[in-house]
């Protein structure tokens, strides 16, 4: 893992403070949408909403205020101002991987008018000095890959790369043509299941389950799992593309109430059309339920079969951690 030292200027900015959730919330809110608005999904623009919201609420900001350093949420970090306007922003967000503390850095923001100033930098090394006085070393953050400028400036930074992953999405539709008619979309095969939880642990690593609660024990087969299922009132849907009697790809919808519900499993070696005739299959199945569905999967040779099922990419994002 990448390491590296504290600047000293980290705090020798008179325009950088912390972010104050009394008073701040709002232009934070106005701030992140002049700056991803054209990128910004149905997930971003909640986010945004929920934070103007939040703004406004003298309860949940003195809660806020009190939680900042316990909670997963955008309650810490630091905000850059320019005569009493906020024009820069980075967030930092706790988490808990197992028995250690971990930051992502997140919402680095800077108005389109003071850009190429050194303000992104000077608010990233001031979010990382924050981890290193709260004796945090794990630190993590996602840039877009269609952002050179971000990448550059992070990798100089210390982050290293670990992840590249894209954000998927498609209307559901019963009408959806299924396609490939050497590939038989069917039920699991209980038989399968060890081969689908390799490739699940492959594709959605541990590494990562920090930020996205990837439990993979709800598909489970035997009769166990499924009593616990019905007890907890949670319906999973899954799918199998078989080709010459071989399994070539899983499918399975979890519902989560976010947008990542679908989980893809594919080998090595797995043919593409299997896994664009399963997408196909759960655009179908999941109309009655859900007007939209939603993939994340690590970008690379699966692109163009996600792709042919219908799906639109929303962005691609690079995982980065650095270690103090």
């Amino acid at each position: 893992m990448a390491s590296f030292t504290i600047p000293a200027r980290a705090e020798q900015h008179a325009n950088l403070r912390p972010l104050s959730i009394l008073r701040d919330l709002p232009a934070v809110a106005d701030l992140i949408e002049v700056c991803f608005s054209s990128t910004m999904d149905s997930d971003g623009r909640r986010y945004v909403q929920d934070m103007r919201r939040a703004g406004k609420d003298n309860s949940f900001l003195q809660w806020a205020n009190r939680a900042a350093e316990s909670t997963s949420l955008p309650l810490t970090g630091y905000i850059w101002e320019e005569n009493g306007r906020i024009v820069g922003n980075a967030s930092l967000v706790p988490f808990r991987n197992k028995d250690q503390r971990v930051y992502l850095i997140a919402n680095v923001a800077v108005h389109p008018d003071y850009r190429r100033h050194g303000i992104a930098r000077a608010l990233t090394e001031r979010a990382i000095k924050h981890a290193h006085d709260k004796k945090v070393g794990n630190i993590w953050l996602h840039v877009r890959d269609d952002n050179p400028a971000a990448i550059e400036l992070y990798t100089k930074l210390g982050f290293v790369e670990r992840a590249r992953r894209t954000s998927w999405q498609a209307n559901t539709d019963l009408n959806a043509t299924l396609l490939h008619p050497n590939i038989t979309v069917t039920s699991k095969n209980p038989g399968d299941w060890q081969t689908q939880l390799n490739w699940l642990t492959r594709l959605y690593p541990d590494p990562l389950s920090w930020h996205r609660n990837w439990n993979f024990h709800y598909l489970r087969p035997g009769v166990a799992n499924w009593l616990y299922l019905l007890f907890i009132d949670m319906s999973i849907r899954q799918w199998t593309a078989v080709k010459n009697d071989r399994m070539e790809a899983a499918l399975a919808w979890i519902p989560n109430g976010r947008g990542e519900s679908l989980f893809a499993a594919t080998g090595d070696g797995s043919d593409p059309d299997a896994l664009t005739s399963l997408l196909l299959k759960a655009r179908r199945d999941l109309h009655q339920q859900y007007p939209t569905i939603a993939l994340e999967f690590p970008s690379g040779e699966f692109d163009h079969a996600i792709f042919s099922a219908g799906f639109k990419s929303l962005r691609t994002l690079i995982w980065m951690q650095a270690t103090l």
